[in-house]
């Protein structure tokens, strides 16, 4: 683990309907109450994805009841980004507005290169393995992030009996 917890993370993707909503699930499974965890998007334009949650669940985290929220959204409800001590993005376009939103706010902005699954392989199995594959690049930077020992194996695939 790198540092103390953060005691407010704000995870931000393009759609908040694939990567950020699978890295707020599984942070809020590894840190429990600790830290306050949301995520959002640059614009909320579509659903929850259930490749998203197909993979999700295979690990425990539960994203069918996640609704799709903009930063503007978030603003228009009272949320201030100001008030979040870390925002890590997960795609260039949340890495640059999250970068604009903090200008003038000291805020830790990390910026996390995970594969976009949408639109990768033409099989259910194919593109059950994109998304499984931008799931483990989330779990493992959490571990490495904001992981303790006893809590990494929380991000692992549950076996079925």
């Amino acid at each position: 683990m790198t540092g103390a917890l953060p005691s407010s993370v704000l995870f931000c993707c393009d759609h908040n309907a694939v990567r950020s909503p699978m890295a707020e699930g599984m942070a809020k499974q590894v840190l429990g109450n600790r830290t306050y965890i949301q995520s959002a998007g640059v614009r909320c334009d579509l659903e929850i994805d259930p490749f998203a949650i197909a993979v999700s669940a295979e690990i425990g985290v539960e994203l069918s009841r996640h609704r799709a929220r903009s930063f503007e959204m978030m603003q228009d409800w009272g949320d201030d980004l100001s008030s979040f001590e870390l925002i890590v993005t997960l795609s260039p376009a949340s890495q640059r507005h999250a970068l604009e939103l903090t200008r003038v706010f000291h805020l830790d902005v990390e910026y996390w290169p995970v594969l976009e699954p949408t639109g990768l392989g033409e099989t259910r199995e194919q593109k059950l393995a994109a998304y499984r594959q931008t799931r483990d690049q989330i779990a493992h930077r959490i571990a490495a992030r904001f992981g303790t020992p006893d809590r990494i194996d929380a991000l692992q695939p549950h076996q079925s009996p």
